[in-house]
């Protein structure tokens, strides 16, 4: 798959023309890829972060990797450096919220155009397990930024929506407008994201696009603790020659879809000129079909040349886990017609991209 001709225009617009951007949830996974790429378009960016979920070293790693970029190559580190403004708060705090609406250096104040929404506390099992919080986070926090982006008169509200929306809607492909009954506290909460930012549309013309990220994966993704996503987390257990465990019959369905997709969906919404396009809710996927049982092939070829313990390895299958969504499948078709969107890689193509980075992570070797 190649990039979008839209995206690759955009890079060099923005290169050309810098914008300021806020991105919550800075230090976590889709967070710190958005700040290295919007850093190697030469952009300024406010981070706000409280490390419930993300990391310090996320923060530094992205710096990093963007003054290794084309475009910084050469260039003092601490231009770079100067890009990026750092709070340390909690979205559940609206004076933090408001805060964060500017971008400092020195004396210089610039206020945000464009705000990219991935706080949040994920995971299907912790809102189970703590439905008080993940709503305190996910519907109180989300709330205070509405209101602190609104009255700041930020130019575009994208925030991270997700799959879990469409609970226990049958069908396949997944398409926007078709959603069922939410199957998990956190999926409660998604679909009361996109309740309350189509009700800021209307009542106070505040434009804003949710993204319906599926599965997403790629560097800089945590395997660590309970609620680990499933790659990394089955990566460091092959690696380590470990269980990995498969819930239910493997057969179980998901559309994985690689972070640089995810960072191109996030640039195109926050920036397009199309009016349809505002106030909308998109799928950001690939639209491939992976089973459980086919991910786990995958990663065995990839890493088995690495580790020859995994020639005969076999995961370990289990009960089905409790609010689970047994397939998911998305339809791109709205996002590629209205934002230009074009995944440039599939499942096989974005784990090849990145099992240098799991590996160089995740083996204590």
């Amino acid at each position: 798959m190649q990039d979008s001709t839209r995206y690759e225009e955009l890079k060099r617009t923005l290169h050309a023309t810098p914008k300021t951007w806020l991105i919550t949830g800075v230090a976590g996974f889709i967070g710190s890829n958005l700040l290295e790429t919007l850093l190697t378009l030469n952009q300024r960016v406010v981070g706000l972060d409280n490390f419930a979920t993300g990391h310090r070293h996320n923060l530094a790693a992205a710096v990093d990797d963007a003054s290794q970029s084309d475009g910084w190559t050469g260039r003092p580190r601490s231009e770079l450096e100067s890009l990026f403004h750092f709070i340390e708060g909690d979205i559940r705090d609206l004076d933090t919220c408001r805060q964060a609406m500017t971008w400092q250096h020195g004396d210089t104040r610039i206020p945000v155009d464009y705000l990219l929404h991935q706080a949040a506390l994920g995971s299907v099992p912790r809102s189970i397990d703590d439905p008080i919080t993940t709503n305190q986070a996910n519907i109180d926090g989300y709330l205070n930024m509405l209101v602190a982006a609104r009255d700041a008169k930020v130019s575009r509200f994208v925030y991270a929506a997700s799959s879990s929306t469409y609970g226990d809607h049958p069908d396949l492909p997944k398409i926007e407008d078709r959603i069922g009954n939410p199957l998990s506290p956190y999926a409660v909460t998604k679909v009361v994201n996109e309740l309350y930012a189509d009700v800021f549309a209307r009542t106070y013309g505040f434009r804003s696009i949710g993204l319906r990220y599926f599965n997403i994966f790629g560097k800089r993704q945590d395997p660590n603790g309970a609620y680990a996503a499933v790659i990394p987390k089955w990566i460091d257990a092959m690696i380590a020659n470990q269980p990995v465990y498969i819930n239910g019959d493997g057969e179980t369905s998901r559309d994985f879809c690689y972070i640089a997709n995810t960072i191109q969906a996030n640039l195109l919404a926050a920036t397009t000129e199309n009016p349809d396009a505002t106030n909308q809710v998109y799928n950001v996927a690939v639209g491939d079909r992976t089973t459980l049982n086919d991910l786990c092939g995958f990663l065995l070829k990839h890493l088995a040349e690495a580790y020859p313990h995994l020639n005969d390895y076999k995961p370990i299958y289990r009960e089905f886990r409790a609010g689970d969504v047994r397939h998911s499948l998305a339809d791109i078709g709205k996002a590629v017609r209205l934002l230009g969107y074009a995944p440039s890689y599939r499942i096989d193509a974005g784990l090849k991209e990145s099992m240098a980075w799991y590996v160089a992570h995740l083996d204590p070797a």
